[in-house]
């Protein structure tokens, strides 16, 4: 295979990747019990796969360090809290805000990231942020809808998490395997929330279980291998626009298609705001460490 088709192989990959987790919304959106319960059905099921996936490639998957464990358990924790946070947004309100306001995740990154590493706040990045800040303004209506805000409110908790998460990475990302950090994370989530599924279990139909495992599998755990086997030949900047731009496009076209469910005009102008000034960051952020 030569050069060409093999970076377009890879291209193909990244977007099927995307696709997938746009769709893990629309899933969301479809499933009517608890947001909770949809979580630990996505973790349950990813983590299954993705250790099947290890000790089937053989994978390493001990830990080097009791520090790693414990901080393989908070990231577990602020796992379940961030998909729970984000299923919640797109339940309440549209899918549209789930993904938009989970897109603002760098805003959240700008401001943690100089506190936990000791790095310079730069003005270009406040600016940024407050840009995005105003995408999501736009997305409250006049009337301050009950549930809008509380969508709103979710998603911007859901984008806070994973920008604690995303960083909490940057611990991992050069000591483990991808499938290994995933799989740690996504089994403690799934430990975290057994507790509450034991408590409240949900009335499941077969559909629901159905629904549950394509969550887990394919836009869990088959999205994460694909994104990171395109990374071998994909660019991370490009990774990177095409992640943050295009993973709420695909979400809000398969509402459309799956649920019927058409964005307002707020929503169409707050997400091309908040989309232009993630991948105006992604490339700004590639320019300076090249």
């Amino acid at each position: 295979m030569n050069k060409n088709a093999t970076e377009t192989r890879s291209l193909l990959m990244l977007h099927f990747a995307v696709l997938f987790f746009g769709m893990a919304g629309v899933i969301g959106r479809g499933l009517s019990i608890p947001s909770f319960a949809v979580t630990f059905g996505r973790v349950f099921f990813s983590s299954i796969t993705l250790f099947i996936v290890i000790k089937l490639t053989k994978t390493p998957m001990k830990l080097l360090s009791r520090g790693d464990l414990l901080a393989y358990i908070v990231a577990g924790i602020v796992m379940a809290l961030h998909w729970t946070f984000f299923i919640q947004s797109v339940q309440v309100a549209s899918v549209a805000v789930g993904t938009i306001t989970f897109s603002t995740f760098p805003l959240f990154v700008t401001f943690i990231e100089p506190v936990l590493f000791k790095e310079k706040l730069r003005i270009k990045s406040v600016i940024c942020a407050v840009m995005m800040l105003l995408g999501v303004f736009i997305l409250v209506p006049p009337d301050r809808a009950g549930a809008t805000v509380n969508g709103i409110v979710a998603g911007m908790l859901s984008a806070l998490t994973y920008a604690v998460l995303s960083l909490l990475n940057r611990r991992f990302s050069t000591r483990y395997a991808g499938s290994v950090v995933c799989f740690y994370e996504q089994f403690i989530a799934t430990v975290v929330l057994l507790p509450f599924i034991l408590a409240a279990p949900p009335a499941l139909t077969r559909k629901d279980i159905l629904l549950l495992i394509l969550l887990g599998v394919f836009c869990t755990a088959l999205a994460h291998s694909l994104f990171v086997s395109s990374l071998k030949k994909v660019r991370v900047q490009t990774a990177g626009i095409i992640s943050g731009g295009m993973e709420s496009v695909y979400g809000i076209i398969l509402a459309f298609l799956l649920l019927g469910e058409p964005p307002t005009a707020r929503e169409i102008i707050g997400g091309c705001i908040v989309i232009a000034v993630t991948v105006y960051t992604t490339l700004a952020n590639s320019k300076e460490q090249t």
